[in-house]
């Protein structure tokens, strides 16, 4: 593989999503940010947003959608086994276990992911993506915040929890205006897409700011080193065995390629902090793996986009 195409794959494709994650991350240091607040900013309004108008605009073949979404699910869940299994072997205690299985199991498909696809693989890979986002968005919703609330309520108060979060909301409502062939408002529509154009930006910045912010201790390094390692280097051998059991090609292998290749999304140190998780322990995860996929994601886009 020459150093060249590397180089340029890196500096084409990664280069501009690091750099604006950077400039969050300077932001972060200089200034007084609450990243807590943008971070539910991202939570309530613009990720429902995003989801909504993915779902809707999304003009894929019914097979080629379901192909993508069961390979997401199927990559979250295997990915949630191994982490389960090897954590439970390295006796991790309770919280930790909990961090790690979620870190492992979402990763950044959506602020890394999505931007990622669409400058390697253009609008068609920008689609599936965004598909796989969606998916990906719809099980963090609701299997995540599941498991995240199990560290510290019922089961009955964690299932409970799952209908607060409003990407599940928005989901439903774009099933419902497809299904029923509903026309939105011109302005209604432009604010969705205000909404939707202005996310992927602010979740770069957001991952930024929050890495400004990461602490963590020598005991957080063992989970580190797990979720890290499951995430980047055992996820993209998983994806390429499941991705040909199920088929894919084209732009749809390249994308889920790709967002099942993706470093720890930010979105899990906004649920570690909401749910009182090792938020320290998810951090690093999101700190290192993001730092690191560089170095994994670079060959990865040589390959697929062969």
């Amino acid at each position: 593989m020459p150093l060249s195409l590397l180089a340029s794959t890196f500096v084409n494709n990664l280069l501009p999503i690091l750099s604006l994650s950077g400039a969050g991350f300077v932001l972060g240091k200089i200034l007084a940010l609450d990243s807590r607040t943008i971070g539910r900013a991202v939570f309530y309004i613009f990720a429902p947003a995003l989801v909504f108008n993915l779902l809707l605009k999304n003009d894929i073949a019914v097979d080629e959608a379901l192909a993508v979404a069961a390979f997401a699910v199927a990559m979250i869940l295997i990915m949630g086994a191994l982490a389960l299994a090897l954590g439970r072997s390295m006796a991790l205690e309770r919280p930790a276990l909990i961090a790690v299985l979620i870190a492992t199991m979402f990763g950044n498909t959506g602020n890394y992911g999505l931007p990622l696809a669409a400058f390697a693989f253009g609008e068609q890979g920008l689609r599936y993506g965004g598909l796989y986002f969606v998916a990906t968005s719809i099980l963090f919703h609701t299997v995540g915040v599941l498991i995240a609330s199990l560290g510290h309520a019922s089961f009955k108060d964690a299932a409970l929890g799952m209908f607060k979060v409003p990407t599940v909301y928005g989901v439903a409502l774009a099933l419902l205006v497809n299904g029923l062939d509903l026309e939105i408002p011109a302005a209604l529509s432009r604010t969705i897409d205000l909404a939707a154009g202005g996310s992927i930006p602010l979740m770069i910045v957001l991952l930024g700011v929050e890495l400004s912010r990461a602490q963590w201790s020598r005991e957080n390094l063992k989970g580190a080193g797990l979720s890290v390692s499951l995430r980047l280097l055992a996820a993209p051998a998983i994806a390429l065995f499941l991705t040909s059991l199920f088929g894919m090609q084209g732009a749809a292998w390249q994308a889920s390629m790709t967002q099942a290749s993706m470093p720890a999304a930010v979105n899990n140190m906004i649920l570690a902090s909401e749910y009182k998780l090792d938020s320290s322990l998810v951090t690093a995860i999101v700190f290192f793996g993001t730092l690191l996929s560089p170095l994994t994601l670079t060959p990865l886009l040589v390959l697929v986009g062969r």
